[in-house]
């Protein structure tokens, strides 16, 4: 079995080394906390490091095939801590001579009225996005002069089974409105906005690593056509047989509020434009390239619902 390196377990790393097992592939998951090798077959070792120590993660990445870079520092501690991540992975795959493939956002292209296309300039004018167009400015230059070999897979906002206090469509109204109660969402609940699937997402960072063809550009991930927050809601309603709930905005000026004791809300603040207005992405390059389509947005949000009803069932 060839070794697979995934850094980072958030809902993306964990649906990535799933997939990774599935396919008879040998998994080793890095992550801060470790833990027991999560599937009964030992195929998915679980290692304990901060994987912004280059030395370390280097060890824990030598033999491996790919190393697949889904871990993120806290939403507030971007700019502090994601050059060091993103070096450590670098130095990582250089070192070990693994694929390296990055899971991305789309942060780096900043405010525009344009559908979100790959050949877009990195014009953001935030210090989150500033610093993810950072990261792959980095990669592509060692990539360029032949240190690495390295892609990476863009996502738009989470979507799927996993996803909790950091999806928009997750902790803040499934269980909401499965209590048919109010949802409160960030931004203009109408405007249209693109949501990409959690296993969309793992099964793309894997293709990624298999094509040579691939590596050395930016990728969007397969994301169904847009829909806007209230839709979302609506169909989920619909989907769990209840209802349909009311859906309202959160004012920005209740947002900046609370951030004043929470760094989260503070830094949503800065990107407000993504919820304010259409936030489109167009991922018909990946798809026409390697065959591929999206989860219909139906099935996604059928599984969000599902996976949600399960967690809560299973609370005390």
């Amino acid at each position: 079995m060839s070794l697979h390196v995934v850094v980072g377990k958030g809902p993306v790393g964990a649906a990535t080394a799933e997939l990774l097992a599935d396919r008879g592939h040998a998994v080793r998951l890095i992550s801060r906390s470790g833990g027991p090798a999560s599937r009964t077959d030992g195929s998915v070792e679980q290692v304990a490091l901060d994987a912004s120590d280059g030395v370390r993660l280097g060890e824990a990445c030598e033999g491996a095939v790919a190393v697949y870079g889904c871990a993120a520092p806290p939403y507030h501690r971007w700019v502090e801590e994601w050059p060091a991540l993103s070096a450590a992975l670098l130095d990582a795959a250089e070192r070990s001579g693994a694929v390296l493939v990055l899971a991305g956002n789309l942060y780096a292209y900043g405010p525009t009225e344009a559908v979100l296309t790959e050949d877009l300039p990195a014009a953001a004018n935030t210090r989150k996005g500033r610093v993810r167009a950072r990261v792959w400015q980095d990669a592509l230059r060692r990539h360029e002069a032949g240190r690495v070999r390295v892609t990476e897979a863009r996502a738009s906002d989470f979507v799927g089974p996993g996803v909790t206090a950091g999806g928009h469509l997750a902790e803040r109204a499934v269980p909401a409105l499965l209590k048919g109660r109010t949802v409160r969402v960030l931004g203009d609940p109408d405007a249209p906005h693109s949501w990409t699937y959690v296993p969309d997402i793992a099964r793309t960072l894997v293709r990624l690593a298999e094509e040579e063809r691939a590596w050395g550009r930016v990728w969007h991930v397969p994301t169904p056509p847009p829909y806007s927050a209230r839709e979302a809601v609506e169909t989920m309603c619909r989907i769990a047989g209840i209802a349909p709930v009311r859906v309202a905005a959160t004012p920005w000026a209740m947002v900046r509020l609370g951030g004043l004791v929470s760094p989260l809300l503070r830094e949503l603040v800065e990107i407000r434009y993504q919820f304010d207005e259409p936030f489109v992405v167009d991922s018909g390059s990946y798809c026409e390239t390697f065959s591929e389509e999206a989860t219909p947005a139906q099935d996604a949000l059928a599984a969000t619902v599902t996976w949600w009803r399960e967690r809560l069932a299973a609370r005390p």
